[in-house]
Order: C-alpha cells, then sequence, then structure tokens
C-alpha cells in the first residue's frame, strides 16, 4: 500500500483479507479474473496473450497449454476467427476482437469469479452484442460482477 492510503472496511475473497500483504497474490490472480473496460492485449501474438498466463502459472506442458487456448478462444466464439493466425499480432483484431481475446486470457485460467468493468463501454454496438450474449453463455459458469454505467445493459445481461 501507499504510505500515505488510508483503507477502512473489510474485503474477502473466500475467507481470506484481500489487504493481507501475506496474500498469495498468484493465486488470487488465478481466481479472480478481470476485464477493463478498454481491452488491453499483450503486444504479443493471439496464442502468447492466452499462453503467457498460462505459464505464469506453471502449466509447462504444451500439448496442454495448445488444449487450453484452443478452449478459451472457443469459449469466448474467437476459435473460428483465428485459429489459423494464431502467430499475428493480438493488436491487429478488432476492438470487439480485442476484448473477447482478453476474456479467453482470464477464462484460459479457469477463475472461480469474472470482474468486469464496463467491458463493452469502448466497443461498437454489434461488437458490445456479441460481448453481451458471451457474458450471459457464461454466467452460469463462473461468478461474475460487471461495473455498467448502463443500465439497459445490466438488465439485458444480469440475473
Amino acid at each position: 500500500m501507499l504510505p500515505d492510503c488510508q483503507v477502512t472496511g473489510d474485503m474477502q475473497f473466500n475467507g481470506s483479507d484481500l489487504s493481507d500483504p501475506s496474500l498469495n497474490i498468484l493465486n488470487l490472480r488465478r481466481d479472480i479474473g478481470m476485464i477493463f473496460q478498454k481491452p488491453v492485449p499483450f503486444p504479443l501474438s493471439i496464442r502468447r496473450n492466452i499462453e503467457l498466463p498460462l505459464r505464469e502459472h506453471g502449466i509447462s506442458n504444451k500439448k496442454e497449454r495448445d488444449s487450453l487456448v484452443q478452449q478459451a478462444l472457443q469459449d469466448v466464439g474467437l476459435w473460428a476467427e483465428v485459429k489459423d493466425r494464431l502467430e499475428a499480432s493480438a493488436l491487429a483484431l478488432s476492438g470487439g476482437q480485442q476484448q473477447r481475446l482478453c476474456i479467453a486470457r482470464a477464462l484460459a485460467l479457469k477463475p472461480k469469479v469474472l470482474l468486469m468493468d464496463e467491458p463493452c463501454s469502448a466497443l461498437d454496438p454489434i461488437s458490445s452484442a456479441v460481448v453481451e450474449d458471451l457474458i450471459k453463455r457464461l454466467r452460469g459458469r463462473y461468478t461474475i460482477i460487471i461495473v455498467t454505467h448502463n443500465l439497459a445493459q445490466a438488465k439485458r445481461i444480469a440475473n
């Protein structure tokens, strides 16, 4: 924490205090996937965007990583669009594709919770609809917390 930062209250996840300095951050990052309002793909290939967190979390077997990459891209509906260009830069994808790639990167680690901060605010209406449909498909498999200022969107995707 910053020296002049004051924190009050209590925030816990699975019984662990999130302000505890001894908290294992690597495990927390596996359990809680974060999706930001502006897509933030790494300046790497499409494949490496998903492989990087898998490697970071100790998945060294290439076949297992390849399988997890494919599954994550299928889960977000990107596999058919990118399967023939996995080595291309993720930055060359459209905004909606980049956001789905970022969601796939989070899903590859099989988190317990997805935190989404305005996941459609930087997207055009068609891409927003695709991401909203994706959120609806994922909500039975994950706990999803979404911050949105769009009340119509909240009504469409919340349960």
